[in-house]
């Protein structure tokens, strides 16, 4: 018997050294679940104060674009003299319906927006600022000739190239 007392001690020191490691690596596995789980807490949108996340609620949707290719060719009257304007134009939607509705509307818009630039003072045109508001208008005169036509509106109007002489 006391042969079979020193076997049965090394048996006994090995299965604590077994469970003591299982025991760690339990630990060690939940630490590390409960730490991601913290930090990823942190980068969560604070829903708890009714605060909603503004990039959730806004999806990215790209614009879409139509570009007239033929420019828009008038005169435009400068101190008693006639100018010539010539103003490549695109068109900047958010819906595709939009575009097709100014494809289908072209001639009707390409009066307007020649009326418009027409309309314009020559001075007032050579200055940024004449032609930022020169994009404005020709907006507003497209999505109102949109507008009568039950379509859906454009977000804005690129000038693609502008020459005055």
């Amino acid at each position: 018997m006391a042969d079979n007392t020193p076997e049965e001690a090394p048996k006994k020191g090995k299965l604590k050294l077994i469970v003591l490691l299982a025991v760690v690596i339990v630990l060690a596995v939940g630490l590390s679940i409960g730490g991601t789980l913290w930090f990823l807490k942190d980068k969560a949108p604070d829903e708890a104060n009714g605060e909603p996340d503004e990039t959730q609620e806004e999806a990215f949707s790209p614009s879409q674009y139509a570009v007239l290719e033929k420019s828009l060719v008038t005169t435009v009257q400068a101190e008693g003299r006639q100018r010539y304007a010539q103003v490549y134009v695109a068109f900047e939607a958010d819906n595709p319906e939009a575009l097709a509705a100014t494809e289908l509307h072209m001639p009707l818009l390409r009066s307007e927006l020649i009326n418009v630039v027409a309309g314009s003072d020559f001075l007032t045109l050579q200055t940024p600022e004449g032609r930022a508001q020169l994009a404005e208008d020709m907006l507003v005169s497209v999505n109102s000739v949109l507008e009568r036509e039950g379509e859906p509106p454009l977000k804005r109007v690129l000038l693609r190239n502008f020459v005055v002489q």
